[in-house]
């Protein structure tokens, strides 16, 4: 699978190398502007361009009524241009005309708030009606382009779930129960077991009776709330995989859609949707909102990675600068947009795709940068996407290699769901929080990592780093203890191993799946507050949480010198087989962090990259033959890194200095 991914990736450049694209909408301006678009592409290398993703009202502007001259126009004009198609099937968002005609379409907030059209995704993911329309646009897009030479990747709707992930009207209702008759067979002993509804007098006696978790006046079923994120991202599939199967029946092109791995959307469990994707494609944008945005990109293209199986993977949108939909919505320091870039590409990507060409003039998305700026091509951001572009270009050789990683992180977005469900021990503790911290860990500390899912084959993997798996199924916590034993060191943090696939606590002690393999009896959670830190006896500090418990055949490697849990152990090691089995119950700061993930890497023997520190980040891409290193200079100072070969960034020998904000990607001598 891997190595036709890869393929199709490669199919979407003319030249074999890395993809750089855009979404265009020439429907926002006038024909007359169309030409002077395609040719400021050709002079910036932008060879994939995405159209017709929000087409619905342009090609079917009321009811029976199909208008193709326009999009047929700006086809032809792409395609004389020797540019490639990414083509929308044009369903992200209904027509006015469909919402103002079947108003029970809309989708219903969890308070029961209607959402009226006027924004995005109007729509109830479950609406039968909703599917039909939309089903009807796809075959007439495909009938009519699904053999155009230019179209080289079809882009199904956008963003699914985006907004609309969770719908609670009465349709969403219906297709809930018929999920849950097919989950558990039909049995209702099963769902009320599974959602322990003996609690608070829940106990159904027919399916009939359950409706979707809505605002209640107290806290709600975790088992039903949990069991509704499952059934939220299976419709939201369920919409994909109806318009890709109309697509595959009259087209041999790829079919995808853009993920959206990033931290302000955890609504959608991509590890269900990756085999259906025949590119893994991906939206990321710098989130300022985050104490450490650049570091929760190179964690969102790691686990998109991830998704990928290890393949490249394409970057579907990103911005050059600002964006439009944060409080504070920050231009990117000179030279971040490269930087930006590199770390994508380092990470896996081999195609970089921006919104959108042109920035708008009207609409939502207006103060939303794009590579033609509202200044036009006299601009310093227009000359920095003009060589963006350069550098992609030269950078062709890369595509096609693959991340090297000798270190592994368990990510789940169940795990994501259940432990910020209602009624949890610490709302200071957030599942990205923690992946977050850990990954920066690792990257500090020079150690890449891939992003797998539990249960995936660990085998190969020296070191893995299992941060907050609240909740985990025994047979996934038997490959942790199986990879363990066969020589790697896991370091298992708090939070982990606590509620099994039903999110019920498993009793006998945290923390429940891995207590056997760390050796360790927890009884009682002791949450830190905000601002409050604790000291270790190792000398480190930390925060977030601590709990009280004790070893059962673990060694304390460090105790908590304060707080809460004072005098009982927080960092523990155990051997198990030819491995190492760690618990950390706590988060470190973030040198101590770096610190333990070094000693960690030593004991497993997993090599870092020499020079890689907080602001110096530095992966490498190899094929066997060929090997790549960037090195990218996130700090204020000139780094001094050992490096030998080729820059393809001045395209001249390596010398070895890094300035202060500056890229740095090696062909290296081998």
């Amino acid at each position: 699978m891997a190595a036709a991914v890869s393929d199709r990736i490669a199919t979407l450049s003319a030249g074999g190398g890395l993809v750089f694209g855009c979404d265009y909408n020439p429907e926002q301006w006038d024909r007359s502007v169309w030409p002077e678009d395609v040719r400021l592409m050709q002079q910036a290398g932008v060879g994939l361009v995405a159209i017709n993703i929000f087409g619905w009202s342009s090609i079917n502007p009321s009811r029976g009524v199909w208008d193709f001259s326009a999009l047929d126009e700006i086809i032809g004009l792409l395609h004389a241009a020797g540019i490639r198609i990414n083509l929308g099937t044009g369903t992200a968002s209904p027509a006015p005309w469909l919402t103002a005609a079947h108003p029970e379409i809309l989708p219903v907030g969890e308070d029961g708030t209607v959402f009226h059209p006027g924004g995005r995704q109007a729509y109830c993911p479950s609406s039968p009606i909703f599917r039909d329309y939309a089903a009807e646009v796809v075959t007439r897009v495909v009938e009519r382009y699904g053999d155009h030479p230019a179209v080289s990747l079809w882009h199904v709707s956008n963003e699914l779930g985006c907004h609309n992930a969770l719908c609670y009207c009465t349709t969403s209702a219906a297709a809930f129960r018929g999920w849950l008759r097919e989950r558990y067979d039909d049995d209702l002993d099963a769902l009320n077991r599974a959602w322990g509804t003996t609690f608070w007098s829940q106990r159904y006696s027919s399916f009939d009776d359950i409706d979707v978790p809505a605002q209640a006046l107290s806290l709600r079923n975790p088992g039903q709330i949990l069991d509704f994120h499952r059934f939220s991202s299976d419709e939201q599939l369920a919409l994909y995989r109806a318009e890709a199967a109309i697509l595959r029946e009259r087209s041999d092109v790829p079919v995808t859609t853009n993920f959206m791995v990033t931290a302000h959307i955890r609504n959608l469990d991509y590890w269900t949707w990756a085999g259906d994707m025949d590119v893994i494609a991906n939206d990321h944008y710098l989130d300022r909102r985050l104490d450490d945005p650049r570091g929760e990109l190179s964690f969102a293209a790691d686990l998109t990675r991830g998704l990928a199986g290890g393949a490249p993977w394409l970057l579907m949108e990103t911005s050059t600068g600002a964006v439009n939909w944060q409080p504070y919505n920050l231009a990117k320091a000179p030279g971040e947009l490269r930087r930006n870039i590199a770390a994508h590409v380092a990470r896996g990507a081999d195609g970089i795709c921006f919104f959108q060409w042109r920035a708008s003039t009207q609409g939502a998305e207006k103060y939303h940068t794009a590579l033609v700026p509202h200044a036009g091509e006299d601009s310093d951001q227009w000359r920095e996407v003009v060589e963006l572009g350069g550098l992609l270009d030269r950078l062709g050789e890369v595509a096609g290699t693959r991340v090297e990683a000798d270190a592994a992180v368990l990510f789940s977005w169940e795990s994501w769901w259940a432990i910020e469900n209602e009624g949890r021990p610490s709302e200071g503790v957030t599942y990205l929080g923690q992946l977050h911290a850990a990954h920066a860990a690792l990257s500090d500390a020079g150690i890449t990592t891939d992003v797998v899912r539990p249960g995936a084959d660990l085998d190969g993997y020296r070191l893995i780093v299992v941060p907050a798996l609240h909740l985990i199924t025994d047979d996934e916590a038997a490959v942790i203890a199986r990879a363990v034993e066969n020589g790697a060191v896991a370091l298992i943090t708090f939070q982990s191993g606590i509620v099994d696939e039903q999110d019920r606590v498993r009793t006998g002690g945290y923390p429940g799946a891995f207590r056997d393999l760390l050796g360790i009896r927890s009884e009682e959670f002791a949450p830190l507050v905000p601002g409050q830190t604790v000291a270790l006896t190792d000398g480190s500090t930390a925060s977030v949480w601590s709990e009280r418990f004790k070893t059962t055949d673990a060694e304390v490697v460090a105790a908590f010198a304060d707080g809460p849990a004072a005098g009982g152990p927080a960092l523990t090691r155990r051997t198990a087989g030819a491995g190492e089995a760690w618990f950390l119950a706590t988060q470190p700061s973030r040198d101590d962090y770096r610190a333990l993930i070094a000693r960690l890497a030593e004991t497993a023997g997993v090599a870092p990259i020499p020079g890689a520190t907080r602001e110096i980040e530095i992966v490498r891409r190899s094929n066997g033959t060929d090997s790549y290193l960037f090195v990218i200079n996130h700090g204020d100072s000139d780094a001094e890194i050992s490096l030998v070969g080729h820059d393809l960034v001045t395209d001249a020998p390596a010398t070895g200095l890094v300035p202060a904000g500056a890229v740095r990607i090696i062909k290296e001598d081998v």
